[in-house]
C-alpha cells in the first residue's frame, strides 16, 4: 500500500493535505488503499507489543545478545 500512496503523495509543505485529500477522493479506491494502510500500520505495531509482552513474560530479557538485537530493532521500526 506505501508503493501505491507514495505515486500519488507529494510531501511538499504547501500540497501534503491537499495530496492526501486527491487520494482519498479522486484516486479510484484511494480512501480504501490509505485506511488499509494506516490499519496496516497499527497492526504491525500491536503485533511487536505483544511479542515484547511475551519476550518480558517468558524472561527472554536474560538472552542479553538476542534482546539487544530485538530492542535495536524495535527503535529502527519506529524510525
Amino acid at each position: 500500500t506505501a508503493l501505491f500512496l507514495a505515486m500519488h503523495y507529494t510531501s511538499d509543505i504547501a500540497t501534503a493535505f491537499s495530496s492526501v485529500a486527491h487520494i482519498c477522493r479522486d484516486v479510484n479506491y484511494g480512501w480504501l488503499i490509505r485506511n488499509m494502510h494506516a490499519n496496516g500500520a497499527s497492526f504491525l505495531f500491536i503485533c511487536i507489543y505483544l511479542h515484547i509482552g511475551r519476550g518480558l513474560y517468558y524472561g527472554s530479557y536474560l538472552y542479553k545478545e538476542t534482546w539487544n538485537i530485538g530492542v535495536i530493532l524495535l527503535l529502527l521500526t519506529m524510525m
